[in-house]
């Protein structure tokens, strides 16, 4: 008897807690609502049925009454976001990548203020980075690679001291790299490949410590490579080529101990960080701008 009262009881606690989990407030339905609609939510490769409760939605998380997750990537979205994602108030993952997502980042996507993980690469979004995108303090991830951003990087980047994937490769950005990147000292991961950025580097390198993927090639970059690389004991992975530096004396003497690959436009120093690469004068670089075109385009999306 005792059993059966135990076994009831505890079924009653896991229907409540699934009830509880699925009832999120209205503006939070109105919200994924308002997403499923302005992205032809009836087309997507995993539909919603609207007439059933959000926690059975495609993607969506939600814990304590409010959604936490949407991971909405690779289901053909197509259409804008809306700004009601604004209401997705304790939202910490939203990953919208890998569809044919058109229009411009909403600004309210910066009151999102517990988003830990913001990826949206792979799609068509264009306009300009949020200027207070740096609002976002407790982001780890910002993934926009492959789209048509435009403008230059907002000098708040340097407020979201959390970081630690910043990827904004394959986009139409220009100006310079702000210098308050040197704030990000939890960055692990930079890649501005492939964009129009200018100017000299002016950003110490050597403040991010914990740096082991560096991509800046195929901008217009000049003077000085950068400076501050040879205090990283982490770097993995370097990428330098397709700009206008000038001096390379900032490169002579890299830690090799987690080098891997090294390219630059610098014969010399593509030869001393990777001894075993063959045929360094000129095919590898070409082969290098494919390869990691390749990779930018359609790295891991989880």
């Amino acid at each position: 008897m005792k059993r059966i009262l135990f076994c009831f009881n505890f079924l009653l606690f896991i229907l409540s807690f699934s009830s509880a989990n699925a009832q999120i407030s209205k503006s939070e339905i109105q919200a994924l609502t308002d997403l499923y609609n302005s992205t032809s939510g009836d087309e997507w490769t995993f539909s919603w049925d609207l007439n059933t409760t959000p926690d059975s939605w495609h993607g969506v998380t939600i814990m304590n009454n409010h959604v936490v997750a949407l991971n909405l990537h690779k289901n053909n979205l197509q259409g804008t976001i809306p700004e009601s994602i604004k209401e997705l108030k304790e939202i910490e993952v939203l990953n919208l990548a890998f569809n044919k997502l058109t229009g411009e980042l909403p600004l309210e996507v910066v009151k999102l203020g517990e988003l830990k993980v913001l990826k949206l690469e792979m799609n068509r979004l264009k306009g300009t980075i949020p200027k207070l995108i740096g609002s976002l303090s407790n982001l780890q991830e910002l993934v926009l690679f492959n789209n048509m951003f435009e403008g230059s990087i907002p000098e708040s980047i340097g407020e979201a001291k959390n970081l630690e994937v910043l990827n904004l490769s394959s986009n139409f950005l220009k100006g310079n790299m702000p210098i308050t990147m040197e704030n990000l000292t939890k960055l692990k991961s930079l890649e501005l490949f492939g964009n129009k950025l200018n100017g000299t580097i002016e950003v110490d390198l050597g403040k991010l410590k914990q740096l082991s993927h560096l991509v800046l090639a195929y901008n217009n970059f000049e003077g000085a490579a950068p400076e501050g690389l040879e205090k990283l004991e982490g770097l993995e992975f370097v990428q330098l080529q397709g700009n206008k530096f000038n001096s390379y004396e900032n490169l002579q003497e890299l830690k090799m101990d987690a080098l891997a690959t090294f390219d630059s436009d610098n014969i010399s120093l593509n030869t001393k960080y990777n001894p075993t690469r063959s045929n360094a004068k000129g095919v590898k670089s070409r082969e290098t701008k494919e390869t990691r075109m390749a990779d930018t385009k359609f790295e891991k999306e989880n």
